[in-house]
């Protein structure tokens, strides 16, 4: 296998700028491990896998921009970007997803990329990094899991 260098790397991820992404799970009931999905399907590894002690917690990661020239058709693209074009999304997993064996929670959080402008995302890679704020506890008390509705979106917030 050849090492990738920026001689021999593909053309796209040399054009394609890299943004910073945050998401703060909110509240997230205690003693459950938590953790942001890259893969898909059965081949997947959950990474910045955190227990919940019952504060926020915090996960970021890097994606990069397809056709960040463009006003309409921006992508992300990564190892934790999930379904198709136009619908992408990120995954935080809920207790055995995330590894947990001892948990009796096994689930997802969904969290939509939509939303995200050309000019947010200009402003995210000159100088900040997009954030949301999603509820860590489902309304029976339990993890939150499936997608986050309503959705309150992307800002730009701070490194």
């Amino acid at each position: 296998m050849t090492p990738v260098s920026p001689r021999n790397a593909p053309a796209s991820a040399a054009t394609e700028p890299a943004v910073r992404f945050r998401i703060v799970l909110e509240a997230p009931p205690p003693g459950v491990d938590f953790g942001v999905q890259h893969g898909r399907g059965s081949i997947y590894e959950t990474v910045e896998t955190r227990r919940s002690t019952g504060g926020d917690l915090t996960f970021e990661f890097t994606l990069q921009v397809r056709n960040p020239a463009s006003d309409t058709a921006i992508d992300f693209a990564g190892p934790p970007v999930q379904g198709p074009r136009g619908q992408r999304f990120v995954y935080l997993d809920v207790g055995t997803m995330a590894g947990q064996i001892d948990s009796p929670w096994t689930r997802r959080i969904k969290i939509p990329l939509t939303g995200i402008t050309p000019a947010l995302v200009r402003k995210a890679t000159a100088a900040g990094i997009l954030e949301t704020r999603v509820p860590g506890t489902g309304r029976d008390g339990t993890p939150a899991c499936a997608t986050v509705k309503p959705f309150a979106g992307w800002t730009l917030a701070r490194r």
